[in-house]
C-alpha cells in the first residue's frame, strides 16, 4: 500500500497573517502598508531571525517596533556588502600569489602533482568538479586545446575560495613559509586559518546570511597580543581583526574602517555593538599597526 501523504506541514500564511504572527508577539506594527511591503520582498522568516536579539520568550521587548527589526536587517545587509568588497580584494590578491608560487616554483602543471602537497586526493577531485562545472571560456579553451591539460594559473580561477584555501592548507610547510612571507605580514600558521576563516565569511555574504547576532563557526587563530583585546573569536568583528591583517593598503584599509563607522553611527539607535563583538574602542582596535 502506498503512503498517503502527510498534510500536517502548516498551510502558507498571507502577508496579512505574518503581521498578526508579530503582533501576537507584542511587536509594534503602526505601519501596515510598509509592512505588507517588507514582507513582500523579504522572506518572513529572514526578517524576522533578526528579531531573535529583540525578545526574550518569544515576546518583543517592550516599545519595540517593526522599523527597529527593518533596521537591524538593512544595517546588516549593509554590513555584509562593505565586508564581501574587503574580503574580494584578499581572495583576487591570494588567488595570484599562489598561482604564482605555485607556477615559478614547480612549472605550469605543478598543482596536479602530488609530491609537492600532503593530501592532493580531495584537491584533484575538487579541481575535476570544478573545471567540468565551468562554463568560462577560458576554460573550454584550454580543455580542448591542451587536451584537457589546465595549468594553473587558469585552474585557480574556477576554485571557490574555500578550495583554495584548502589548496595552501595542503602545501608543504616551506611553500606556505615562502607565500606568507613574501605577500604577508603574518606566519603561515595564521595565514592558514585566516584563509579558511574569511572564505566561511565569503560564503556568508555571497548568499545572503545574517551577520548580526550570529555566534560563527569559524573562529580565526591569533597571537596573545590579539587576544588580550578581550574581543569573542567567533563573531564578525574578529573576522575584520584577520581582515586589517591581510589588506596590505593602508588607504584601502582606512577607508574601510570610516565607512564601518559611518554605518554604525547612522545605526546606533538599533544596534547593539556586543551582538557582533565589537569592543567599545573598536576603531582604534582595527586602525593600530601590529
Amino acid at each position: 500500500m502506498g503512503h498517503s501523504p502527510d498534510w500536517s506541514l502548516k498551510p502558507p500564511t498571507t502577508f496579512e497573517q505574518q503581521i498578526d504572527i508579530f503582533k501576537s508577539r507584542e511587536l509594534i506594527v503602526t505601519n501596515e502598508d510598509l509592512a505588507v511591503r517588507t514582507l513582500q520582498r523579504i522572506n518572513y522568516y529572514r526578517l524576522s531571525a533578526y528579531g531573535l536579539s529583540l525578545k526574550s520568550d518569544d515576546k518583543y521587548h517592550a516599545e519595540t517596533t517593526f522599523e527597529q527589526l527593518l533596521a537591524l536587517y538593512e544595517f546588516d545587509r549593509r554590513l555584509r556588502y562593505i565586508t564581501m568588497e574587503m574580503v574580494e580584494q584578499v581572495e583576487i590578491a591570494f588567488r595570484a600569489h599562489i598561482s604564482y608560487y605555485i607556477a615559478h616554483t614547480y612549472g605550469a602543471m605543478g598543482h596536479m602533482e602530488q609530491e609537492h602537497f600532503r593530501n592532493h586526493e580531495a584537491f584533484l577531485i575538487e579541481l575535476e568538479k570544478e573545471i567540468r562545472r565551468s562554463q568560462e571560456v577560458f576554460i573550454k579553451h584550454h580543455v580542448k586545446k591542451y587536451e584537457g591539460k589546465v595549468p594553473v594559473w587558469v585552474a585557480i580561477k574556477v576554485l571557490s575560495f574555500g578550495a583554495l584555501s584548502k589548496l595552501f592548507s595542503n602545501m608543504k610547510s616551506d611553500d606556505q613559509h615562502h607565500i606568507a612571507k613574501n605577500n604577508y605580514r603574518a606566519p603561515a600558521i595564521y595565514l592558514e586559518s585566516w584563509l579558511k576563516c574569511l572564505s566561511y565569511i565569503r560564503n556568508i555574504c555571497a548568499h545572503y546570511g545574517r551577520l548580526y547576532n550570529r555566534i560563527l563557526t569559524s573562529k580565526p587563530r591569533l597571537d596573545q597580543k590579539s587576544k588580550q583585546l578581550g574581543f569573542a573569536q567567533d563573531k564578525i568583528f574578529a573576522h575584520l581583526y584577520i581582515l586589517k591583517e591581510v589588506i596590505p593598503d593602508r588607504n584601502k584599509w582606512t577607508n574601510f574602517v570610516t565607512r564601518l563607522e559611518a554605518l554604525l553611527t547612522e545605526y546606533n539607535e538599533v544596534v547593539e555593538l556586543k551582538r557582533i563583538g565589537f569592543p567599545e574602542d573598536w576603531e582604534s582596535v582595527l586602525m593600530t599597526k601590529r
